[in-house]
């Protein structure tokens, strides 16, 4: 018999929110600033070059596969150093795009959802971005937030979802984590001993489809449905 859900953990990108246009503007408005603070970066350096050398680090650096800031921190500060910009001006560059990373448009479920969710359960996130909750407006929705990048692993290591659970009090078995990610979010959290439910989003497109071993406990396409299947549990 399952025992009763105590706890909801939710992941952030694509779940609560779109991050694909999120992460188009905040790239444009970091090259906006260049233009006018570090001229040399963005003449020498496009969205799509920097893109291609994060992608190199984070394959050579295990450390960059969890911590995204420092990943985007670290490229920067090599392309500033090429063009002989300012260093001192990397953290103003990061400010403008972590700010920028935190400008989301939610879904139009998230906050009634998670108004009512927070009235029968405790809620938490846990996310590999860097997206600040504060600045967002949900922070006061959830009793614990866990980013990867302040915690040393990220999903769908078992020990940052246990980390989740221990600091809310509960077993794994009482929790359930909602994602968009068939790996990270579902097998890393039913792996971790969680009920999981896989958010695919019909804005999604094209609609992902689940790995031939990945069995989530359910699918939603809204927390909505989320919380009828809760409902149920």
């Amino acid at each position: 018999m399952k025992k009763p859900v105590k706890a909801v953990l939710f992941d952030l990108d694509d779940t609560l929110w779109s991050i694909g246009p999120v992460l188009v503007r905040a790239e444009a408005a970091l090259f906006d600033w260049m233009r006018q603070h570090a001229p040399q970066v963005p003449q020498q350096f496009s969205i799509e070059t920097l893109q291609v050398r994060r992608k190199v680090l984070m394959a050579g650096n295990p450390r960059y596969q969890i911590d995204l800031w420092a990943l985007r921190h670290a490229v920067l500060t090599e392309a500033f150093n090429i063009c002989g910009e300012d260093l001192c001006k990397v953290d103003a560059a990061m400010d403008v795009f972590s700010r920028a990373r935190s400008d989301v448009v939610l879904y139009d479920d998230v906050r009634p959802s998670l108004t009512r969710l927070g009235q029968r359960h405790l809620l938490g996130t846990i996310s590999n971005g860097f997206a600040d909750l504060a600045t967002i407006g949900l922070a006061h929705h959830f009793q614990v937030s866990i980013a990867a990048h302040q915690f040393g692993c990220a999903k769908p290591d078992r020990e940052i979802f246990h980390a989740a659970c221990d600091l809310l009090h509960v077993a794994p078995v009482e929790a359930v984590y909602v994602g968009d990610d068939p790996t990270r979010d579902i097998a890393g959290a039913q792996g971790a001993g969680l009920r999981a439910v896989w958010l695919n989003r019909a804005d999604l497109l094209p609609q992902r489809g689940l790995p031939p071993h990945v069995n989530p406990d359910a699918v939603v396409s809204n927390l909505f449905e989320l919380e009828q299947w809760l409902s149920t549990q």
